[in-house]
């Protein structure tokens, strides 16, 4: 900003005041009270011009064509004007090459700086370098002030004659004004607001110099790092560095044991370690550390696997809506592998009921030539690749459940007859609790299931086996006590078996030499033979009611089924006409009680009313089945997997006949057993190489009911009447 600066000029005294001889020269006071005084051209400049101002040249007021007319209010508002430093001259969108990336980069701030005046002063600052250097600039400034100190001097010394007094006419204020007589400081005129109206005096406003100083500096060294970083390349650090503290300490022991120690020059490359040796296992114990690298390979995973996570979370086929039929497909997500466990088999798979993103799998063989050590794994959907928790049992898992109160507990049954129960929350993977060789089964354990606490406030749950028998076990303070519920006995089919044609070799009758004929003695003889070879039936699977938790259904190997009640160990309460061969699974609907489905080794899956001995539907799959489910979300809607890699989905309430879904999952392999998750629309399903796949299903397999006000149980029921 600049700022225009008056000169003072010499005023034209008018007639009648001619200076006087004695006062050649007037004081500032007259002077100023003169320029003020009314009529006085120089003080208004609105007045018209006298004779002092003929030399000036005239002024000449000139107005656009078509100027706006205000009004008074209007030329009176206040307009609020924002200024701001921003030069509006400033390019933008500057791009630089970068040499340290290589490329073009983007400036984001540009200079707004401008300089509109640059003026180099005299002034030398005292304390620099150049004060002490000669510079013409100062002698001159410091003649001039000599002069101008003698001059002023010397007047001073010099006599003021006064002024004689002036008769005065009228106001004495006006009078003053007129006369040009020195007005009193009290009585002088206010000083003009305008301060760029008049300047009695010239003027210079110091600027503060400006002074450009320069550093350098040596930029900080760099240099370029990459690595991968997963949860191999983790454990092998800590392992390598275990393994050095160990040579470190094995090192400083050796002097102490009385063997002298030799002086390596690669012992100065191990760091001394103030703290004392960690073994391998102690590391690993650590919670915290832990805790950190679980942290670690769940973020690693997530990376990795970052293209199917968000297929977990977001996708929705579109397809969907032009498929005939509302028939949808299965989504393959992440693939669950247990390392240690590649050549078994997926005997169970159960989720947890509390960590939705948890479930347990059970390794184990079918095969009776292949048997040995099982495994229970724990995989979390957030950590694909390895399991959270591992549990190495004695013999092969058949069967796994959890416990629905207690998500850290669940039950374990084994190949060799024997039922466990593990702790989540221990420490280590020994069971809390384990049958005895006394108190367990006979033969393989296929299924075991968790019921409501006894009367005495103690976990239970419930096992079938081969051997023909449905036993509660009781979790006590100190053991794991056993009880019969049931056993399934073949009653019903004694009288068949004894009219069976003889087979050959020697007759267990008496022979009729050494004993009088007595058929009634024979064949009493041949029942209790038969009743003790074929006294029980096999159970494979079993299912307790939902609205009533005394009964239960049972499926055998002989493709039986028999409902049965805790109340009543003796007989059954209903028996079925089954399937032809073994019933793999038999599953009770979560929403319509009376409603059950059995898959079976004759390829069929049948729908039952367990009021009734014949089946409802049937639905022959072409190949045998390995386990059946019904959906946690629709009472209609459930999905089975057979031995030739394929998953059916059924939806009742769209087409009783057609699968809305008939998927492969794997190749060359036999699908075992599948879960439906309860919050999330994930299918799990596995295999017999010990693979677990997981499948999203697409919106048609998990649409809702059209009537929606209608309930789960009266559709069902409404499904079943037509």
């Amino acid at each position: 900003m600049s700022a225009t600066m008056k000169s003072p000029r010499r005023v034209k005294l008018p007639p009648g005041d001619p200076p006087s001889a004695a006062n050649p020269r007037l004081s500032t006071e007259s002077l100023k009270a003169r320029h003020d005084a009314p009529g006085n051209p120089l003080a208004d400049p609105s007045s018209s011009p006298g004779p002092a101002d003929d030399w000036l040249p005239p002024k000449t007021l000139l107005k656009p064509p078509g100027q706006l007319q205000l009004s008074d209010p209007e030329l009176n508002e206040e307009l609020t004007r924002i200024l701001n430093a921003n030069n509006p001259q400033a390019p933008q969108n500057i791009a630089r090459y970068n040499n340290t990336d290589r490329a073009f980069k983007t400036v984001p701030y540009a200079e707004h700086v401008v300089v509109h005046f640059e003026f180099d002063g005299y002034m030398i600052y005292t304390g620099g370098d150049d004060a002490d250097a000669p510079n013409p600039l100062v002698a001159v400034a410091a003649g001039l002030n000599n002069l101008v100190t003698s001059a002023t001097s010397a007047a001073n010394d010099a006599p003021q004659p006064q002024p004689p007094p002036r008769p005065t006419t009228g106001d004495p204020g006006e009078g003053d004004d007129a006369t040009g007589d020195p007005v009193s400081p009290s009585k002088a005129a206010p000083p003009s607001r305008n301060q760029f109206n008049f300047s009695e005096r010239a003027s210079q406003t110091l600027n503060h110099p400006y002074r450009d100083r320069w550093t350098n500096t040596d930029p900080p060294p760099r240099r370029t790092f990459a690595d991968t970083v997963n949860q191999f390349a983790i454990y092998d650090a800590y392992i390598e560095d275990a393994q050095q503290k160990e040579k470190a300490a094995a090192k400083a022991k050796a002097p102490a044991a009385g063997v002298k120690a030799q002086k390596d020059d690669h012992t100065a490359l191990i760091p001394p370690s103030d703290a004392p040796p960690h073994s391998e296992s102690e590391i690993h114990r650590n919670a915290e550390l832990r805790r950190a690298l679980a942290m670690v390979e769940r973020m690693a995973n997530q990376n990795t696997f970052d293209q199917v996570t968000q297929d977990y979370k977001y996708w929705e086929d579109a397809g969907d809506e032009f498929r005939e039929g509302r028939a949808g497909v299965l989504l393959p997500l992440w693939k669950f592998i247990c390392e240690k466990e590649k050549k078994k088999q997926t005997t169970a798979i159960c989720w947890n009921p509390e960590k939705h993103d948890l479930f347990a799998v059970g390794y184990g063989s079918y095969e009776f030539t292949r048997q040995g050590p099982g495994m229970v794994a724990c995989f979390s959907l957030k950590n694909p690749s390895h399991p959270e928790y591992l549990c190495v049992t004695e013999a092969g898992v058949m069967s796994v459940d959890f416990h629905p109160q207690y998500p850290s507990l669940f039950a374990v049954g084994l190949y060799d007859g024997s039922v466990a129960v593990y702790d989540l929350k221990k420490k280590t993977d020994a069971p809390i609790f384990k049958s005895t060789s006394k108190s367990k089964h006979a033969d393989p354990v296929w299924q075991v299931s968790w019921q409501k606490d006894d009367l005495d406030d103690n976990s239970n749950f419930f096992s079938i086996s081969s051997d023909g028998r449905v036993v509660q076990w009781t979790l006590l303070k100190n053991e794991l006590v056993m009880g019969d519920v049931i056993k399934l006995t073949v009653e019903n089919n004694v009288g068949p078996m004894v009219d069976l044609a003889p087979a050959p070799g020697p007759s267990l009758a008496p022979h009729p030499a050494s004993a009088p004929v007595n058929s009634a003695a024979a064949a009493a003889l041949n029942l209790d033979h038969d009743k003790k070879l074929f006294g029980l039936e096999g159970g494979c699977s079993f299912d307790f009611n939902r609205a009533s938790d005394h009964l239960f259904i049972v499926g055998t190997e002989e493709g039986r089924l028999h409902k049965c009640s805790k109340l009543y160990n003796s007989q059954y309460l209903l028996s079925f006409e089954g399937h032809q061969m073994a019933v793999y699974t038999a599953k009770y609907n979560p929403f319509l009680a009376r409603v059950f489905l059995t898959a079976s080794a004759d390829w069929t899956v049948k729908l039952w009313d367990h009021d009734q001995t014949k089946p409802l539907m049937s639905f022959d799959l072409c190949s045998p089945v390995g386990d059946v489910a019904w959906a946690p979300y629709s009472s209609s809607v459930f999905a089975a997997c057979t031995s030739d890699g394929k998953v059916y989905v059924y939806d009742l309430s769209i087409n009783k006949y057609v699968p809305i879904c008939e998927q492969p999952v794997v190749k060359k392999a036999k699908l075992t057993h599948l879960a439906f998750s309860v919050n999330e629309p994930i299918l799990l399903v596995g295999d017999d190489r010990g693979h677990v796949q997981s499948l999203k299903l697409s919106p048609n397999l998990r649409r809702p009911a059209r009537n929606v006000d209608l309930a789960e149980d009266q559709k069902l029921a409404d499904i079943l009447a037509i």
